[in-house]
């Protein structure tokens, strides 16, 4: 017996195309609502948490707006507020740049550190709630799928 497809399941006659969009929006949606809620309950936003996990992972060069912006998971309008946000709560440094001081480089801080120490468990623990009953060959396939839907760029490293 199949599971009926979301639009199946509404009788609604999409092309296969538009259902898996459909289906794969959804599923993007309910997936990031368990990890959201973690970051929420510690104050951060899904964008803010992104830029954090950027920043940690670029360690103690830091990156430009740019270079962030680029990574993210989804693009924020006014990134230059959220980082203005994360440097008054004392999660990011900002800085120019030595060597072009037209350009501004943002690193993690301590507490921003810290703060995603706190969370790491508790955000992995969610992503386990979310998708661990695919398994690992599945997860593996719907990896595969998705990266290859949408290939990182290069300077992807989150």
């Amino acid at each position: 017996m199949s599971v009926p497809t979301p639009a199946a399941a509404m009788a609604i006659r999409d092309s296969l195309e538009e259902e898996v969009l459909i289906a794969l929006v959804r599923a993007a949606w309910l997936a990031a609502e368990r990890s959201n809620a973690v970051t929420a309950a510690a104050g951060l936003s899904p964008s803010q948490y992104n830029v954090l996990r950027i920043l940690r992972a670029a360690g103690r060069g830091g990156l430009s707006c740019t270079e962030i912006g680029a990574r993210m998971v989804t693009r924020d309008s006014d990134l230059t507020r959220l980082m203005s946000g994360l440097a008054g709560a004392g999660l990011v440094v900002r800085g120019t740049d030595s060597n072009d001081r037209r350009r501004s480089t943002n690193r993690i801080s301590a507490a921003g550190r810290a703060l995603l120490r706190r969370l790491d468990g508790d955000v992995a623990d969610a992503a386990k709630q979310t998708l661990g009953s695919l398994g690992r060959t599945r997860l593996t396939a719907l990896r595969d799928l998705l990266v290859a839907f949408a290939p990182p760029q290069l300077s992807d490293s989150t």
